[in-house]
């Protein structure tokens, strides 16, 4: 009798290069992942570096996103050389890492020497320091030292950030010189859009920018044309500084010097683009109270452990929240319709110090709010919570009337809704601004103090005028 044998059927050369990787939303396309994974079963390099060469480190990074992990070490493996590393850094953390892990570090250190020194920074940094530094040391020295320098940088500082690679010329040159020596070196970076001037300690001078040099004649001096005054950064300055400065003075890219203002690498754009997008994500994550290091492709046991310490304060406060109704406890149970309502206070309180701090955490953010507006922006929130929580006290006050026929309960349910949106107001503003001063992420901390707030103000002002009103002593 014959053996069974699973028969590995090969891709289809043909129907890749007739199918586009993209459908019409910009998803990538089932069958273009199906043939890929095709191709990775029966080992078709040839096939699978034509693939890899025509794209995008992007798109061959969602693609290595959307095969089955096994598949995505036997990818790289099978593409060799023309497999381009900087991919990686398209991709999950944990996704990143799962597949460093499982190459070996010489395939690894011959990938990070084809990569931009900033790629090779942010590639090595997810890394263990052991297997960091096994990778490092299969790397020629000069190389090893540059990322080794730029590793030694604080995490999320504009040395992290910068590459090392630019052009720096003396400050003597003419245009033409510049140009010729543009032309003869062969290790320029891929793009660059200024030419820099430093003396012969590297020092900085100015910044030459491409537009002016190309419309000036060979014999004119870059003296000429330096712009002294070009904008720069620090190493040591917070990437998110830096991300502010471009959006500020609409820079493409900003000069790097160290603490004795030597030119040491440059930031463009694209690094920018990267910053604002991690930014605007922590703060998201943060404000729902997950971690900003969760990833879609983590594990359950991962992301339950970076949820639960949030989840315990929020219980903890839940806790302290409910407590206040303990101290109503005879005044519910003779009137129902307090435990009733009691929740749609609280709720309508969370739900509007949600919005101001929304609001208060990005302009804290982005500088709009400091202590020149503080005090104008407090008392336009607490005006902006007084006029809906009028609003809604009449609305409520209508709705609870007339569902429950005690004329009394719709002036005490108003009360408390003014009271508690003017509250939610004030501590959806000055928590965030607390915790600034104090250094600490108001994106992290700001949701539980203030929904614990609105919760406490919520029910105590509803119960506490309702049993004044009523007498439910």
């Amino acid at each position: 009798m014959a053996e069974n044998v699973d028969v590995v059927q090969p891709a289809d050369a043909s129907v890749l290069d007739r199918l586009p990787m993209r459908d019409k939303d910009g998803e990538i396309r089932h069958e273009f992942i199906e043939e890929i994974a095709r191709a990775i079963h029966a080992a078709d390099a040839p096939l699978l570096r034509a693939v890899v060469a025509e794209l995008h480190e992007a798109d061959l990074g969602d693609l290595i996103a959307a095969l089955e992990p096994d598949d995505r070490v036997r990818l790289v493996e099978l593409t060799g050389a023309d497999f381009d590393f900087s991919a990686l850094n398209e991709v999950d953390d944990a996704v990143r890492e799962e597949i460093l892990e499982e190459l070996e570090p010489e395939t690894v250190a011959e990938g990070v020497r084809e990569l931009e020194s900033d790629d090779a920074v942010e590639l090595l940094e997810s890394l263990d320091e052991h297997d960091k530094v096994e990778i490092l040391e299969k790397l020629p020295p000069l190389e090893r030292v540059a990322l080794e320098r730029s590793l030694l940088y604080p995490e999320n500082s504009a040395g992290r950030r910068m590459q090392t690679e630019f052009i720096a010329v003396p400050p003597d040159w003419t245009v033409g010189q510049v140009i010729d020596y543009m032309r003869d070196t062969p290790d320029l970076p891929d793009r660059f859009y200024e030419i820099y001037a430093v003396d012969n300690a590297q020092h900085w001078q100015g910044a030459i920018s491409l537009d002016a040099l190309l419309r000036s004649r060979r014999p004119v001096q870059l003296a000429d044309l330096i712009d002294e005054d070009r904008r720069r950064v620090s190493v040591m300055d917070d990437q998110e500084e830096v991300a502010r400065l471009f959006g500020k003075y609409n820079l493409v890219a900003a000069p790097v010097v160290d603490t004795v203002n030597r030119l040491v690498g440059v930031i463009t754009i694209d690094d920018v683009v990267d910053v604002i997008e991690e930014e605007a994500d922590e703060d998201l994550r943060a404000l729902g109270g997950v971690t900003s290091d969760e990833e879609l492709s983590d594990n359950v046991w991962t992301i339950a452990r970076g949820r639960f310490n949030w989840l315990l304060v929020n219980l903890a406060t839940a806790f302290l929240a409910s407590s206040v109704l303990g101290l109503f406890e005879e005044q519910l149970e003779k009137m129902v319709a307090l435990a009733v309502l009691a929740p749609i206070v609280a709720s309508q309180g969370g739900n509007a110090a949600t919005q101001t701090m929304t609001v208060a955490v990005r302009a804290l953010a982005t500088r709009e709010l400091g202590p020149n507006n503080a005090f104008r922006v407090v008392m336009r929130e607490a005006l902006v919570g007084l006029v809906n929580g009028l609003a809604f006290a009449v609305i409520t006050a209508i709705a609870a009337v007339a569902w429950f026929k005690i004329p009394g309960l719709g002036l005490v349910i108003g009360l408390a809704i003014i009271c508690n949106l003017v509250a939610g107001a004030l501590g959806g503003i000055l928590i965030p601004m607390v915790l600034e001063r104090v250094r600490a992420d108001p994106a992290v901390a700001s949701g539980t103090f203030v929904t614990t707030i609105t919760d406490v103000v919520g029910f105590f002002s509803f119960l506490g005028i309702a049993s004044l009103w009523f007498g439910l002593t």
